[in-house]
């Protein structure tokens, strides 16, 4: 049989077999895809008091996972701001920690700016100025500066005087450019030949060797020191409270006084002087400083030592009619109600007169106008009120005629210049402004003549490139590249003239705080215009101690300050004798 024929034979009998199977697989897929839906058993009629249950548990539901939404953004929230705070917290450590390697060196041809001082307006001039554009040296016999609103925590230890002092070489290291320190004090200015001599006190003492150092421009912010009005004894026998020897002395002066009033064989008059402290300053120094010693006593000396508890006592002496002076009255009232609860006696309209070994003499001015004179026995007496000028600055005022009538420091024009100089700036304490002796204020000036000094070296950098741009059209003859010379020089002449537009110094008071003890602040804030917010008690004390921790100078302040007020919540203060 050949292959032709076999073929019809075979197609007949495949045929019929293949086509019944995809006749049939259509039919499958389209009986599946036709199904009909089930038929849900209709629900029975309900109710309207079951309709308005269902729907209240449907409320109810939601309201549940709206609540729960928003705690859990909330918690996501805090977690990744915790997380944030940590990394700057580390970041901030890790620059404090390693400073730049390679800092540019002096330059011979750039000028020389010298710095007296390491108080707040030095320390914010340094903090603000770029260094890269001046040779700049500091002198000051202080290495460290000092976040001086604290101090008074410093005397009984709630706070540890390491934690508010940052070293002047940690500020220097992490500038643009170097910067030169010396440990001394500056001596004598002579500001006709542009020369401050200064005397090394690195030994501890002022009678180190002495140095000129020649200046293009000087500031000076060498401070006040105590003024003690001419008043007989204080110098000899008061603990004043400005620097970190000050509240280690008034520490252990404290302890003594305590120590010596747990003898037995000392009679009653002895030990009453002797656990009687007198303030005289009812400023805010001075009003913080009773409230830590008043703090001290009731929550750490009355339960370690409970045999002083019925003689202790502190006394504020003020000279003006109410404490706190330059706060808002109702704020000056609350103070007095506060001292008043803690058993902190205060006495207004009172001057010292005389001070002896273990006495006070003092005036006191009565309702009626008369006067009367009170004997006040201490042992331990802290003057926290006055400043006057240093040696340094009498010497150069006496040598400046624009300063012949000045008393309380150094006149100062609306830019900070020393008045009969040039090249010579002054601010902070030993200047005399209209504005108070504070550290807002020192503060503020120095970052203004930091801006300034950043401003002036702009302009002398205009100033040599607008000479060369004059050097280079002079040389080249007239067609396009003279046009566009001469069309930059007018628009670096707008700039200079820009540049130059110096702006004086205007302060912004932002307010007032002050810590009145028993876990209390007051607090005289600054609002927009003439208004101001005055509030005082537990939520200002909160208020005031996070305004502290973010003034600190650096992440490592912040850190220590807080530690030491955690460990003093927790084991109290240490009532051990340094």
């Amino acid at each position: 049989m050949t292959g032709r024929a076999i073929r019809p034979a075979i197609r007949p009998a495949i045929t019929p077999v293949i086509r019944p199977a995809v006749a049939h697989w259509s039919v499958r897929s389209y009986a599946t895809d036709l199904k009909p839906d089930p038929i849900e058993p209709e629900a029975p009629n309900k109710t309207s008091a079951e309709v308005k249950a269902e729907v209240k548990a449907e409320n109810l539901n939601k309201t549940k996972k709206t609540k729960w939404g928003f705690w859990r953004t909330t918690w996501r929230i805090t977690y990744v701001s915790f997380l944030a705070g940590i990394g700057y917290v580390g970041y901030s450590i890790y620059q404090t920690r390693h400073p730049s390697e390679h800092q540019n060196p002096p330059d011979p041809s750039k000028k020389t700016l010298v710095i007296l001082g390491s108080g707040w307006g030095s320390v914010s001039l340094l903090k603000k100025i770029n260094s890269s554009n001046y040779n700049v040296i500091v002198v000051s016999p202080r290495n460290f500066f000092l976040f001086t609103p604290l101090l008074p925590s410093c005397t009984t230890g709630t706070v540890e005087h390491r934690s508010i002092m940052e070293p002047i070489r940690g500020i220097i290291r992490n500038k643009e450019s170097d910067v030169t320190y010396y440990e001394a004090r500056a001596r004598n200015i002579d500001y006709d030949n542009k020369i401050v001599t200064i005397r090394d006190t690195s030994g501890g003492t002022d009678q180190g060797s002495e140095k000129d150092i020649k200046f293009d421009y000087l500031v000076i912010g060498v401070g006040a020191m105590n003024s003690t009005f001419g008043i007989p004894g204080v110098q000899e026998n008061a603990c004043f409270l400005k620097e970190i020897p000050d509240a280690q002395k008034i520490r252990k002066k404290i302890m003594d006084c305590i120590e010596s009033a747990s003898f037995k064989n000392l009679d009653d008059a002895d030990r009453k002087r002797l656990l009687h402290t007198v303030v005289v300053g009812g400023g805010p120094t001075g009003v913080e400083f009773a409230a830590e010693l008043q703090d001290f006593f009731e929550e750490d000396l009355k339960k370690w030592i409970p045999g002083i508890a019925k003689d202790f006592k502190v006394t504020l002496v003020e000279a003006l009619p109410n404490v706190l002076p330059s706060f808002s009255k109702q704020l000056i009232d609350y103070t007095e109600r506060a001292f008043k609860a803690e058993k902190i006696s205060v006495l207004t309209k009172t001057m010292v007169k005389k001070v002896t070994p273990d006495m006070i003499v003092a005036e006191a001015t009565k309702s009626d106008g008369t006067k009367e004179t009170i004997e006040m026995p201490y042992g331990l007496l802290v003057w926290a009120t006055g400043n006057t000028i240093r040696p340094v600055i009498r010497e150069l005022m006496s040598n400046i005629t624009a300063q012949k009538n000045s008393r309380r420091g150094l006149l100062v024009n609306e830019y900070l210049v020393v008045e009969g100089t040039e090249g010579i700036w002054a601010l902070g304490d030993c200047t005399a402004t209209k504005y108070a002796p504070t550290a807002q204020v020192a503060a503020q000036q120095g970052s203004y003549l930091g801006s300034l000094f950043n401003q002036l070296a702009r302009a002398e950098d205009i100033e040599q490139e607008l000479h060369q741009l004059e050097n280079n059209a002079s040389n080249t003859a007239e067609g396009a590249d003279r046009t566009a010379i001469l069309a930059d020089i007018e628009t670096k002449s707008r700039r200079l003239r820009r540049t130059k537009s110096l702006l004086p110094f205007e302060y912004s008071h932002q307010g007032s705080l002050a810590y009145v003890g028993s876990d209390k602040a007051v607090a005289d804030l600054a609002l927009w215009g003439e208004g101001n917010l005055a509030s005082g008690g537990g939520l200002t004390y909160m208020f005031w101690r996070s305004a502290y921790i973010s003034m600190c100078f650096s992440m490592r302040n912040k850190i220590l300050v807080v530690m030491d007020w955690a460990k003093v919540k927790m084991f109290g203060r240490d009532v051990s004798r340094e």
